[in-house]
């Protein structure tokens, strides 16, 4: 993270040689049911989510077809329907859950998964959790 202006900067994935894509969603935020404290029960919390997967190139792509990529309106919803499933404790849970789900897809090697919560302090921009899974 570049101290000067907050961003994420993203790890390189994408690799000509092990014929790697890298498909990204920046600065997903929503609005979930999350956290352990009684102050946070039944309401919802901004929520940023960031992923970096890691994903197979071996096919050219025929004819410029979706249905052969991993598309990334399909990762946008899929995570949005975990956050939207209900309560869940920690941001570690909700971090497993997403990259769970993101493996689903067989054309994802690893996933990347960042959940921030956005309002947990007053004095801090966020707070939360980074996890890396792989497929194997």
């Amino acid at each position: 993270m570049s101290k000067a202006d907050n961003t994420v900067v993203p790890f390189r994935i994408a690799d000509a040689a092990r014929r790697i894509r890298h498909v990204f969603v920046r600065d997903l935020m929503l609005d979930g049911h999350i956290g352990i404290h009684a102050h946070e029960q039944g309401v919802r919390q901004r929520l940023r989510i960031n992923l970096d997967l890691s994903v197979s190139d071996h096919h050219p792509l025929p004819a410029d077809q979706i249905e052969h990529v991993v598309c990334y309106q399909q990762v946008v919803e899929a995570t949005t329907a975990v956050v939207n499933r209900g309560h869940v404790n920690l941001v570690e849970t909700l971090a497993e859950e997403i990259a769970q789900t993101i493996l689903g897809n067989n054309q994802v090697i690893t996933v990347r998964v960042r959940v921030e919560k956005l309002d947990a302090f007053a004095n801090v921009a966020s707070v939360g959790v980074e996890i890396e899974r792989t497929s194997a």
